[in-house]
């Protein structure tokens, strides 16, 4: 992570940067790199202090926030941060136009999201975790796609499933099974904001909702939504500030990547799927925990869902399913991941 006086003047003369140049006899000036304590570190830009630190830290690079700042500020920040953490994602968001046109002209090598109003520069790492960024309607896409770059620019993979509103719930159940490949569902939702509560009824993963300021009438900037997130009748779901899509893919990153480490480990075997009746618990052994032994009741019931070709599309596999197996576990999660995976080729 250590930053050459050669980047860190290129970091500060670069075209668009808007800082000063090095001080006479090529040497930075005072304060542009101040080490601390252990791994404290920042750079200097005269309108912002990076702290270049914060990756050794927290596992994650300082994001540039572009809300408030000019173009230049914003370009020579995102440039020094890239300098600072070469190998790696850097990321900003909230990018106005004038903003993203500038990043594209100074900064070639940027992917540039016009949709989600974000840009990213440097190379992808690794990828642990995988992420389902859900939306209930093509208005919330701003906000998808601004989380959906943050959870990859911060390590995980991301899932886009859109428009699958509960107006038309068999949009969703249809695709539940790529929503149980995944380690964290974050559901996105304006007007009455049901879809987290919904999906907080149909999995077991951690679930973050994330509010939008999208609806008619007189919505209060989204804050219908955000009331509705917190009072969900189902257990489990957090929820996030309006539009923050940024904050709810942070977050849903950090525990897919910790989810993926503890899969490596062999510690979990499968820890989201609902119980087969072949648990203790759980019955007969010849149906899921849920649905009454014999009745078929929810057979009869997703058949008549439009879009629903199987008995159970909402629930992996059992193994005690007649084709999942020896009926005495859940099979395991990277079973649901394959098929997930054969479904979308």
């Amino acid at each position: 992570m250590e930053q050459t006086a050669a980047g860190h003047k290129a970091a500060r003369t670069g075209a668009g940067s808007g800082g000063e140049g090095p001080a006479r006899g090529g040497r930075e000036p005072a304060g542009a790199v101040a080490a601390g304590a252990g791994d404290a570190r920042e750079v200097d830009l005269g309108y912002a202090r990076l702290d270049v630190g914060r990756a050794a830290r927290t596992g994650d690079p300082e994001v540039v926030y572009g809300a408030g700042k000019t173009p230049a500020q914003t370009v020579g920040a995102l440039r020094a941060l890239a300098l600072a953490h070469p190998g790696r994602t850097v990321l900003a968001t909230r990018l106005d136009e004038q903003t993203r046109a500038l990043v594209r002209r100074e900064l070639p090598g940027a992917e540039v999201d016009d949709l989600g109003r974000t840009a990213t520069l440097g190379p992808p790492g690794p990828r642990r975790g995988r992420v389902a960024v859900v939306c209930a309607g093509t208005a919330d896409l701003p906000v998808l796609r601004e989380c959906a770059t943050t959870v990859r620019a911060f390590g995980a993979e991301a899932e886009e499933i859109v428009d699958v509103g509960v107006s038309g719930l068999h949009r969703l159940l249809a695709r539940m099974d790529r929503i149980a490949a995944c380690d964290v569902v974050v559901a996105v939702a304006g007007m009455e904001a049901a879809l987290p509560s919904v999906l907080g009824g149909l999995t077991g993963l951690p679930l973050i909702a994330v509010p939008t300021s999208v609806g008619y009438g007189w919505h209060l900037d989204g804050l219908t939504a955000w009331l509705a997130t917190l009072n969900s009748c189902a257990a489990g779901v957090l929820s996030v500030n309006v539009d923050n899509g940024f904050g709810a893919g942070v977050a849903a990153a950090r525990i897919a990547r910790g989810a993926e480490r503890t899969r490596d480990t062999g510690d979990v075997a499968d820890r989201a799927r609902p119980a087969c009746a072949a648990d203790p618990a759980g019955g007969d052994g010849t149906a899921p925990a849920w649905q009454p032994a014999g009745s078929g009741a929810a057979a009869e019931d997703m058949a008549n869902v439009p879009g629903a070709d199987t008995a159970d599309r909402m629930r992996p596999a059992c193994a005690a399913d007649p084709a999942a197996g020896d009926a005495t576990a859940p099979a395991p999660r990277a079973a649901a991941r394959g098929a997930a995976k054969e479904g979308r080729a």
